[in-house]
């Protein structure tokens, strides 16, 4: 089983520094795409929960979808807001996503590594992604 990383030259945080992990990484018919925020060009961008949540859900759906995996193909999402007010919008967004074929889920309220409400990263399975030796 080979492992496909991506993401590790062109992943970076805040303030444009290198980030020291993949933004996915697949092997056996699996993606697990890292933790997502609300950043577009390396800065977080300022809104409120439900601008927040559409923008580290949609970060997460283009790093699956540039590793060929489809929306269909999601499994589990796990979800970090900083704080459980947020929980209601955040799920209005989510069934926006997720609404004909919803994945397993959590969502907890955390404290973030970056100034943002919510943090996003998801698991995908695809069958016909898996090497036949």
């Amino acid at each position: 089983m080979s492992i496909q990383r991506y993401g590790v030259s062109s992943n970076t945080g805040t303030g444009g520094q290198q980030l020291p992990f993949s933004k996915a990484v697949a092997a056996g018919g699996w993606l697990y795409v890292s933790g997502q925020t609300p950043m577009r060009d390396g800065e977080i961008v300022e809104g409120g929960i439900v601008e927040q949540s559409r923008l580290a859900l949609q970060n997460c759906i283009d790093i699956m979808q540039e590793a060929h995996f489809a929306l269909e193909d999601i499994v589990h999402v796990k979800v970090y807001l900083t704080d459980a007010r947020y929980f209601a919008s955040f799920n209005r967004v989510f069934a926006e996503f997720f609404a004909s074929a919803p994945p397993a889920r959590i969502c907890a309220v955390a404290d973030l590594v970056v100034d943002c409400k919510v943090e996003v990263d998801l698991t995908c399975y695809s069958a016909d992604r898996i090497e036949h030796k």
